[in-house]
């Protein structure tokens, strides 16, 4: 029997850093447009569900082929609002219509250079390891054993591991960090009293880091558009 799988997308109107963040134009399109339609270009969804309270959001992505089946409750919707909580109430909402699912994938709004190839490696891995959650992840670019505290009133450097500058890059451990991407839950998990789990409770699914912009401020924007540019141009002269 196949599994019952909804991407909710959440995107309250509230942005600090980058007004409008998740409708700001992104090379021609809304940012939220790029992961609505890699969702539905993957094919594995019952639904794709945007939850926010902003009717300015709803209005947009209606534009784009995805009407809000129902908005998100203002208690929802602050600076402090857990996105656990969120899901729960989209899952319940749902519920209450008579429609249940057995997986979900928190898709970010902000993730315009993932792709449904992504999304369908995830979805796999995550029926793989199931009750296990999954977790879009990327390299850091460079050593984490190179990182460098500043401190003092002149910013002197002090460095995280005094003794890794001794050891070549390739010799050292690896590490990845979160790609701002997706997280694939079985809906039992969101459901039940346990909340997300312990942090131990997730499996990776790795992200190339050239598709794996987390967007927060000004400059990830532009550095997210510049690779957006790239990589269609690139595509454009591939034979």
């Amino acid at each position: 029997m196949s599994r019952r799988r909804i991407a909710i997308i959440p995107a309250r109107g509230g942005s600090k850093r980058i007004p409008e963040k998740n409708i700001i134009d992104f090379c021609g399109r809304p940012m939220i447009a790029y992961p609505l339609e890699a969702a539905r270009a993957s094919g594995l969804f019952d639904t794709i569900h945007v939850s926010t309270e902003s009717p300015r959001i709803m209005e947009v992505v209606a534009e784009l082929g995805f009407p809000v089946d129902f908005p998100r409750p203002a208690r929802l919707a602050d600076d402090h609002a857990v996105l656990m909580a969120v899901l729960r109430f989209v899952l319940d909402s749902y519920a209450s219509r008579g429609r249940t699912f057995d997986q979900v994938t928190l898709l970010m709004a902000t993730c315009p250079l993932m792709t449904a190839t992504d999304l369908a490696g995830g979805v796999a891995l995550q029926d793989r390891v199931d009750p296990l959650s999954v977790l879009g992840v990327t390299p850091f670019t460079t050593p984490i054993q190179w990182a460098f505290a500043r401190t003092g009133p002149q910013g002197r450097l002090q460095p995280r591991e005094p003794d890794s500058f001794r050891i070549r890059s390739q010799d050292l451990p690896g590490y990845v960090h979160e790609a701002g991407s997706f997280t694939i839950f079985s809906a039992q998990r969101i459901l039940g009293d346990g909340g997300p789990g312990r942090q131990d409770d997730f499996v990776g699914y790795e992200i190339p880091a050239i598709r794996a912009i987390d967007i927060d401020t000004p400059d990830d924007l532009e550095m997210a558009r510049a690779l957006h540019l790239g990589l269609r141009a690139l595509a454009a002269t591939t034979p």
